[in-house]
């Protein structure tokens, strides 16, 4: 699948204000960057350093007063959408040491809380085929409503409330993987499918293929997204490791505007 994405944001700090930047879509090895640019007003300060778990960068940026970003890219994704029934999950004790954080609580993911509700509701299932049950659960019992939540809505809240946006739902799905011994870690990206459109957010669960070696694997209890029309930009514990703008200061944020489409590849005659 071939995306194209335009990203603008506007915002502006009252005072001099350092801010981590994370909109630009990854370099790995299912996406390939087919072009990038990225313009913005000139910065006091413009630094890239490698973002968690080496997925895509962070900008460092140092400015004062209106800031404005606009960022374009066409990138063809070239992920595959695995069957999760047929995926099993690996015991702790024999899962790589990078999985290991993404067995823990986190700032939006008291995971924990979970437990007995997981073990009552998904005890019957394994592996893969219990991630899909968790995924269909939030699918059937949340209602996506925009504003429905903040920066402060974890997912308990959500949980309680049983609606929320992508965050939320990645998040509560987040949570219940945990619960299960499963790692699962947050993603940001694009997708061309995503109503409204916006920066969109999946979950990734650690789970072993047919050979016994394991791997990330994308799940969208949104229904908006898949491996082969999802652009990552960031992975993180949850939505604090991923955000697009994060200001150590007061920034007030002006404008958003997202714009992706999925675009045929074009075929050249032999």
């Amino acid at each position: 699948m071939h995306l194209s994405i335009t990203t603008s944001l506007t915002w502006h700090c009252a005072e001099p204000t350092d801010s981590l930047l994370q909109i630009e879509v990854a370099a790995t090895t299912d996406q390939r960057l087919l072009a990038s640019t990225l313009a913005s007003t000139p910065q006091g300060h413009f630094t890239r350093v490698p973002a968690q778990d080496g997925v895509g960068e962070r900008i460092w940026l140092h400015q004062e007063g209106d800031c404005a970003v606009t960022y374009s890219a066409d990138v063809e994704v070239l992920g595959r959408s695995a069957v999760l029934e047929t995926l099993a999950a690996l015991p702790p004790h024999r899962l790589p040491g990078e999985t290991v954080p993404y067995l823990m609580d986190s700032r939006y993911c008291p995971a924990n809380r979970f437990s007995p509700f997981v073990d009552e509701e998904f005890g019957a299932f394994e592996g893969g085929a219990k991630v899909a049950a968790m995924r269909d659960w939030i699918a059937a019992h949340y209602r996506y409503v925009p504003g429905a939540s903040d920066a402060s809505t974890t997912a308990i809240d959500s949980f309680v409330e049983r609606r929320g946006v992508c965050r939320d739902y990645a998040h509560t799905l987040i949570c219940f993987a945990r619960a299960a011994a499963i790692p699962a870690r947050f993603v940001s990206g694009y997708g061309g499918r995503v109503t409204p459109q916006d920066f969109h957010a999946v979950a990734e669960v650690w789970l072993a293929d047919a050979e016994g070696s394991g791997g990330w694997h994308l799940v969208d209890a949104t229904g908006m997204a898949d491996a082969a029309s999802f652009a990552r930009i960031a992975v993180g514990r949850d939505a604090a490791d991923t955000s697009f703008l994060t200001s150590f200061g007061q920034a007030d944020l002006r404008q958003l505007a997202i714009v992706v489409r999925e675009v045929a590849p074009v075929n050249h005659a032999p």
